[in-house]
């Protein structure tokens, strides 16, 4: 074969199917980093930053369900209670922790008196004992608006209530905020489970600022008093294990008005994730709820892998058979697509990832682009069979 035959561009038609083919998915693909991945990003640059009159603040009750995780409370709770708010109240609900958690909460009522706690019966039932702990909460709590966060987790700031506060003042009854992993360097897999968390927030947030909301998360969410009442509670998802937080909100959202927090002071933080097999528990409650998700986000999503994993076998495929034909053009034409990807998605990802403290990627960001769905796949038959066996 001679170099200009070589340089010859080959107009047959598979050529221009998998040329075509290719040019198709990359543009949905770039429609997904751009219109939806980036939005959080574009939603905060914008985000009017002035503070608000403290007066003009309304009272929050933030509520923490907790069980034997007295170190924890030690740790994290004080950061809540000396948040920079003007009225709030803190209340813990204990279920049934057998460790210190009750002397805890005793020692810190003691230099906090907005700090309030109450306790889950004894006979309560297992399966649904989160979910009754925070109906004890939420009918103990003086105020409408209700922040919720895990006794794990830890304000990134102490201006936490108020940027929930700012959004509620806006007329929204909902309102979403991110949590943060802090990961010890030596943990397996550590990057890759910091993408996977901010790939989740930027779905959810990006789909809320675009008025399809679809989950939340309960260690960063806040909605009013009544829309509890109004839906009877948790009685939507009291027969699915776990969905305190992501389904209700799934349930609710579509219903009200819902705002997002995205600002660094708005975040909570947690360090709970100290191996892979924390993460992987964790991830296994996330995977098994998502299927009783109502709405379209899980064929948006799902279509944005479909798009992914076809434009990937486009070009693979096209390279192959350029290569082959010696078609060097649509070789070419391949690659650079595939460069531009990879562009917009590391820019896209890099701003996201500063914003929320997730990590840097760099060429690391194609496997975990490629591994991640496979990975969820796999947790996501592992969390089901768990389930039956339990039953």
């Amino acid at each position: 074969m001679d170099f200009f035959h070589f340089l010859t561009f080959d107009f047959s038609f598979p050529v221009w199917v998998i040329l075509a083919s290719a040019l198709f998915f990359f543009t949905i693909q770039l429609v997904y980093y751009l219109l939806i991945y980036r939005v959080p990003y574009l939603y905060e640059r914008k985000r009017d930053k002035r503070p608000h009159d403290s007066g003009t603040l309304p009272p929050v009750s933030v509520i923490i369900a907790s069980k034997n995780e007295s170190e924890n409370l030690a740790r994290f709770l004080p950061a809540i209670l000396d948040q920079d708010y003007p009225d709030f109240e803190v209340i813990v609900v204990n279920m049934g922790s057998t460790d210190e958690t009750d002397m805890v909460l005793k020692t810190l009522s003691l230099k906090y008196s907005h700090l309030y706690y109450t306790y889950v019966p004894a006979e309560a039932e297992d399966v649904n004992m989160k979910k009754l702990a925070l109906t004890i909460g939420i009918k103990a709590a003086n105020h409408d608006l209700l922040l919720f966060t895990e006794a794990y987790c830890e304000p990134a700031s102490d201006r936490w209530i108020r940027e929930f506060a700012a959004e509620f003042v806006k007329g929204n009854e909902i309102v979403l905020g991110f949590c943060k992993l802090k990961m010890a360097k030596h943990i397996a897999m550590r990057k890759f489970i910091l993408y996977d968390n901010m790939i989740q927030g930027l779905k959810y947030l990006s789909l809320a600022i675009l008025g399809k909301p679809f989950m939340g998360i309960g260690r960063n969410l806040a909605y009013k008093k009544e829309i509890f009442f109004e839906e009877k509670g948790y009685s939507s998802v009291l027969n699915i294990d776990e969905g305190e937080d992501d389904l209700f909100i799934n349930r609710i959202a579509r219903k009200n008005r819902v705002g997002v927090v995205v600002s660094p002071e708005s975040m909570t933080q947690s360090d709970v994730v100290d191996n892979f097999l924390t993460w992987r528990a964790l991830k296994h409650k996330y995977l098994y709820t998502k299927q009783f998700y109502k709405g379209g986000s899980s064929l948006i999503f799902g279509f944005e892998t479909f798009s992914k994993y076809l434009f990937y076998l486009s070009v693979i495929a096209g390279i192959v058979y350029g290569v082959y034909v010696g078609n060097l053009p649509a070789v070419v034409l391949l690659l650079l697509l595939l460069i531009i990807r990879f562009a917009v998605q590391l820019f896209v990802l890099g701003k996201s990832s500063r914003m929320l403290d997730a990590g840097k990627y760099h060429l690391d960001l194609l496997f975990f682009d490629l591994f991640q769905p496979f990975n969820n796949f796999k947790f996501w038959k592992y969390a089901n069979k768990r389930k039956k066996l339990k039953k």
